[in-house]
């Protein structure tokens, strides 16, 4: 009778340290630490493929959402926690890539992440120019300079396919990775005016805002079948890119990225195996990633 207590109690005490550190680990993963395999070149040199980073959730606040209907494939809404401040420029950022099956309809699917760097702002004017970065107001380099300076001294013919042109795909603005924009980047109450340019580089987010089609004929703009003249925006947007610009399929090709899609910023960098050796990259053990 007494060793069954004993067998009883060890079972219980075992249930309740597995249900303590089941209950950590899940309390980990959603408010404070996630971490992230960087699959591809896109990021470098500041992140190579093999690096494992770890995301301090925190500093920008945890999501909270309907986990199972993620995993359904549907769509939830998503609550921010309170973080210690805001995405800055120059953050590195993991985010939900807001195109996981195609790139005309923003959706969230949780087991796709991309990493990139900020480079726009909720109420930023971005440009391109030469290939560099440029926002009204705002001085300095803004990204990986050397990157960008690569893409402006070469010749449109010279550009791998599918490299060049840029979102929003249209013949008559003729956007690409060399020169864009002026491209003014939506914050919360923003209001702009619905042209057939504005439509064609906010047709995305409002349908997705809405939950609604829109459409644009004779030279007008229709939500749900109502003509629009004017459209108040509901969330914050970012404009993010790879360090890597030749390499990185970013909003330079995608567009803008829905504020509730960020994961969280990229603090360091825990762990760096190489992929083709498996050897295991010290240099880079606990690096901060800039």
């Amino acid at each position: 009778m007494r060793f069954l207590k004993k067998i009883i109690d060890w079972l219980l005490n075992t249930v309740l340290v597995v249900f303590v550190i089941t209950c950590i680990w899940i309390f980990s993963q959603v408010f404070l630490l996630a971490s992230f395999r960087i699959p591809s070149d896109s990021m470098e040199p500041e992140l190579v493929e093999g690096d494992f980073v770890a995301v301090w959730k925190p500093t920008l606040g945890a999501r909270l959402f309907d986990l199972n209907a993620t995993l359904r494939l549907e769509q939830t809404e998503i609550h921010r926690t309170p973080g210690f401040r805001k995405a800055k420029r120059g953050d590195v950022l993991v985010f939900n890539f807001p195109h996981p099956n195609n790139w005309n309809k923003v959706e969230m699917h949780i087991l796709k992440y991309y990493i990139k760097r900020c480079i726009g702002l909720p109420g930023d004017t971005l440009s391109i120019r030469d290939g560099r970065f440029r926002i009204n107001g705002v001085s300095g380099s803004l990204g990986n300079l050397d990157s960008q300076e690569r893409i402006g001294r070469t010749l449109p013919e010279e550009f791998p396919d599918g490299v060049y042109k840029a979102f929003p795909f249209d013949s008559i603005m003729g956007w690409n990775i060399q020169n864009f924009g002026q491209l003014y980047i939506p914050k919360t109450g923003d209001k702009v005016e619905m042209n057939r340019k504005n439509y064609l580089l906010y047709r995305k987010l409002i349908a997705w805002e809405q939950k609604a089609e829109i459409n644009y004929n004779d030279s007008a703009v229709f939500l749900d079948g109502e003509p629009i003249r004017e459209y108040r925006f509901l969330k914050n947007y970012y404009f993010m890119a790879g360090d890597k610009g030749m390499n990185s399929q970013d909003s330079r090709y995608w567009g803008l990225l829905p504020e509730e899609y960020i994961v969280g910023k990229a603090a360091f960098i825990w762990k760096s195996v190489d992929p083709y050796t498996g050897q295991f990259r010290w240099d880079r053990f606990m690096k901060k990633i800039e």
